[in-house]
């Protein structure tokens, strides 16, 4: 970013003065371009706000304006102990209001001085995620849910802000292993922080079928009943699935439900016999290995499945799309495979919903509109790039997820006790450390419509597990969909990463300390 130091100095400046109190030695504001993602633009200078009990969050008469401030309003109070009431009245403090500007869908703008922090955005997603910097430019211990010391200053200066991308997502694998509501919202929380707005969940695979179909009930509670190495596993009732979304929601990300076909299917065909071509049901599957499942491409009875699940499914999602798997269906052969994507696309479509499949779609003819999630490689083989560059070029959409970049289920390093290391090992830089829009030849980068980090549960069955293996990649994947290609540079961005250490240690945040990322320096 190109006033770097300058603004490092005057905001250092800026914090050795207080608002409303007698001056006295204290820790300076947090530089407005600490930030991560890194905003757009940044302009730094001036008095520092001060946060303090006379405080009050100020908004405009929406109700969507009024329940981002409730949700500030919630995280602050507990660290700082102050009332900080939400209020439309009155002016200064903390104003979050809805207005006109080149802002877009998601983007903002935030004016700090000593007077107050005014945040504009046209859209309620836009202050949210304005909400997002304002705590990264508090100190850590704001997240804590106990009252601290402070003080709670906000560095003075204008970031004006808006995403690269309109995909900025992660995947949750939920099939190999089960996690509760709960979890998946505590990983929501996590996601927002860095205003991730697409939450995919992986809901059905080999291990386990996890969402109630009430016109196949078997699917959830016999094809849920385990998982991989032989638990529990579980479902989400249709209530638990619309809590997620509603919870989603509310923190501006868009739930995009996967299930996986015509391959990935065994909970599917152990539920019920008639989906299998010999009509013989196989036995649940605990195992980790891939490709040897398959719907009956030649049977009737498969595409009334799939319709009745897209249409159920697509009923409980308000977003607009709905992702239909597609990868490693080793035991359809490509005739079957086009057979079978050429008739459940329009199942899709009849029921509103666009579709997302992994890369394998681009062997079929994708849906106008459809999108293709990349999962390859650096070194998958050039005719097999060249085939989802074609279908790029021909109007198909890319969500870039390649998998020795951002699967996050992949190992650190040799000695990572969690994960995977099918891809090779995915430490911190070479997670970071690559430009979207270039990456894969012969696609117009405007086919590129964001990325998204995929993580598998084969080996995690906690939400610390999650955690260890999303953080500390997770920010710099949410960096890489929102910030400008011109602010990204591994040097400054592992300062920066550093700097987030004590906030995940706030939040409760079990990181992988990567040697890569100087720790304790950026604090």
């Amino acid at each position: 970013m190109s006033r770097l130091l300058g603004s490092l100095l005057l905001v250092a400046a800026a914090g050795a003065f207080t608002v409303g109190a007698a001056p006295a030695p204290q820790a300076p504001a947090t530089p407005l371009d600490r930030v991560i993602p890194a905003p757009a633009s940044v302009d730094a200078g001036g008095s520092p706000y001060r946060i303090t009990d006379s405080t009050r969050i100020r908004v405009d008469g929406s109700r969507e304006t009024r329940r981002v401030g409730e949700y500030l309003a919630d995280i602050l109070r507990p660290s700082t102990g102050y009332h900080l009431p939400v209020t439309t009245d009155g002016s200064g403090s903390i104003q979050l209001r809805l207005g006109k500007g080149s802002f877009g869908a998601e983007g903002y703008r935030l004016d700090s001085g000593s007077k107050g922090v005014t945040l504009t955005a046209a859209k309620p997603a836009g202050l949210f995620h304005g909400v997002q910097t304002l705590r990264q430019l508090l100190p850590a211990a704001v997240e804590k849910d106990s009252r601290q010391p402070g003080p709670w200053l906000i560095a003075g200066g204008t970031i004006k802000d808006t995403p690269r991308y309109g995909w900025r997502g992660a995947m949750l694998d939920v099939s190999r292993h089960f996690f509760t509501v709960d979890q998946v919202k505590r990983y929501i929380d996590q996601l927002a922080l860095y205003k991730v707005n697409k939450l995919h969940l992986h809901l059905s695979d080999d291990q386990g079928w996890r969402i109630a179909i009430d016109s196949w009930p078997r699917l959830a509670t016999y094809g849920g009943s385990t998982q991989v190495g032989g638990g529990a596993g579980g479902y989400y009732t249709k209530a638990d699935y619309k809590e997620i979304v509603r919870y989603a929601g509310s923190r501006y990300l868009e739930v995009v439900p996967e299930i996986d076909m015509p391959g990935h299917t065994n909970a599917a065909l152990a539920s019920y016999a008639d989906l299998n071509c010999d009509g013989v049901a196989p036995p649940l599957y605990t195992g980790t290995e891939v490709g040897f499942s398959s719907l009956c491409v030649d049977k009737e009875i498969t595409y009334d499945f799939v319709d009745d699940v897209v249409r159920e499914l697509a009923a409980l999602t308000p977003g607009r799309y709905l992702h239909i798997g597609g990868d490693e269906a080793h035991s359809t052969s490509h005739a079957d495979y086009v057979k079978f994507m050429d008739r459940v696309q329009p199942i899709v479509a009849k029921y509103g919903k666009t579709v997302v499949g992994w890369h394998q779609l681009t062997g079929a003819t994708p849906a106008k509109g459809a999108l293709a999630q990349y999962w390859g490689l650096d070194d998958t083989s050039a005719a097999e790039k060249e085939q989802v560059a074609e279908a790029a070029r021909n109007g198909t959409g890319l969500i870039l997820s390649p998998a020795d970049r951002l699967y996050l289920d992949m190992k650190y390093d040799a000695n990572t006790p969690l994960g995977l290391s099918w891809a090779g090992y995915v430490e911190v830089q070479r997670s970071y450390d690559w430009d979207p829009g270039a990456y894969l030849a012969g696609a117009p980068a405007s086919a590129i419509r964001g990325v998204e980090a995929p993580l598998w549960s084969e080996t995690l069955t906690k939400s610390a597990d999650i955690e260890y293996m999303a953080f500390p990649r997770l920010p710099g994947v949410a960096e890489l969909g929102w910030s400008p290609a011109s602010t990204h540079g591994w040097d400054g961005y592992k300062v920066r990463l550093a700097a987030q250490g004590p906030r995940w240690d706030a939040l409760g945040i079990g990181y992988y300390p990567s040697p890569q990322v100087p720790w304790g320096s950026g604090s």
